[in-house]
């Protein structure tokens, strides 16, 4: 029988001191290899002797922004392309300052396809009524009609014209009575220039600027050209509204033409975007269209070079207002409650027109039909022969 040898004693206790070893250094691999909270919990089993698998994330892998979130929600519609314009093609004529380039601008846009429409811009940037000894509108203008032959005259002018002006030899303060009253003769001098050779004028207004002082003498100005224009038998055209916000303040954005929220105003708040000059000139195309008639169609090069009839500005048709005292609205007489129910003057006195008004006005029955079960109007018994004449109908049971 064979005899097992007894263990070593290093063996012993070289497995004790693994094991105490292992006993002491559980708690640091379990901290160290414990996942998340998101994670699955391990045991010491799995510590030592291994257990599920947990797949970690691929740190490597990122997540991409879309560049379309920081793109622009605006659509841009295709400009069309530009067609040969006719011989005799009608020419709007623009002048005026750098907002006028860039209405003029927003109008060969409006008007790239229509070949009976024709753009002309005779603009200076940094002129205005002010400085005649810069630019003199008044005095030039006939010059240029004579040059140009347009149809019809667009100005705009008055957003460099916030200084001081010579008047009589000493300079005026601006929106000061001499000098508001040397302003509204120049404007009249260039109406006048323009409403003397026959030709239609549209007169467009100035927008908000940024300056809140600014704004305040464009409205003034606006109230200037618009009284002087209307007078001579012109069309001021206001696109104040569509230069501010719900609030009547200054705004750089807003809707254009489609509707779409865009920048109208550059960052100085005084120049336009490209949008903002489409949207004056927005403003412009429908009393122009009205004016121009059958030249703005796309189909007019088709009907030949005979000329096209002259332009007439047609006077506003204003209707007869029926004007009314003011009421209290808690009056009596608002509701009739300053007279008596049934008083003489509360009833109508009309005549009796058919068979029930007069039964229920005047008493009046219809007369009865003959035959019918409603007649109570039959004829008395006819008499009998041989009786006495002043014989009374009585019946026997009471006679006497």
């Amino acid at each position: 029988m064979d005899k097992r040898r007894p263990p070593k004693k290093s063996s012993v206790r070289l497995a004790a001191a693994l094991f105490a070893a292992l006993l002491a250094a559980a708690p640091l691999l379990i901290a160290l290899t414990e996942p998340a909270a998101a994670q699955e919990r391990r045991t010491l089993f799995d510590v030592l002797f291994g257990g599920k698998k947990v797949e970690r994330p691929d740190s490597s892998r990122k997540t991409r922004r879309s560049g379309s979130a920081q793109s622009s929600n605006v659509v841009r519609v295709p400009e069309p392309e530009a067609v040969d314009k006719l011989e005799n093609a009608r020419v709007v004529l623009v002048v005026g300052d750098f907002l006028a380039d860039g209405l003029s601008e927003g109008l060969v846009s409006a008007y790239t396809q229509s070949p009976g429409i024709r753009i002309v811009s005779s603009t200076s940037g940094s002129s205005g009524l002010v400085r005649d000894d810069y630019y003199d509108w008044p005095g030039s203008i006939g010059q240029i009609i004579e040059d140009e032959k347009p149809s019809v005259v667009i100005v705009m002018v008055g957003s460099n014209d916030r200084q001081q002006l010579l008047v009589e030899g000493s300079r005026e303060k601006v929106r000061s009575a001499k000098w508001a009253e040397e302003y509204e003769a120049r404007v009249g001098r260039l109406v006048k220039a323009v409403r003397d050779r026959g030709l239609p004028l549209f007169w467009v207004g100035l927008p908000s600027f940024k300056s809140s002082s600014m704004s305040n003498d464009m409205l003034a100005f606006n109230d200037i050209y618009r009284n002087s224009v209307e007078a001579a038998g012109g069309q001021f055209v206001d696109i104040w509204d569509g230069f501010v916000d719900e609030n009547g303040a200054f705004s750089s954005v807003g809707p254009d033409m489609n509707g779409q929220r865009v920048r109208l105003r550059g960052s100085d708040g005084i120049n336009l975007t490209r949008d903002g000059k489409r949207k004056i000139a927005f403003y412009v195309e429908r009393p122009l269209n009205r004016l121009l008639g059958s030249a703005v169609g796309a189909g007019v090069a088709s009907l030949g070079l005979e000329p096209l009839a002259p332009l007439e500005i047609a006077p506003d048709e204003i209707p007869e207002v029926t004007r009314t005292s003011p009421v209290a609205l808690g009056g009596a007489e608002l509701d009739g409650g300053d007279s008596l129910l049934g008083a003489p003057g509360m009833q109508l006195k009309r005549e009796a027109r058919t068979a029930g008004e007069r039964l229920s006005m005047e008493g009046i029955a219809p007369p009865a039909k003959e035959g019918r079960a409603d007649n109570f109007s039959a004829p008395p018994y006819a008499a009998v022969p041989g009786a006495p004449a002043d014989a009374t109908e009585t019946t026997t049971s009471i006679k006497e």
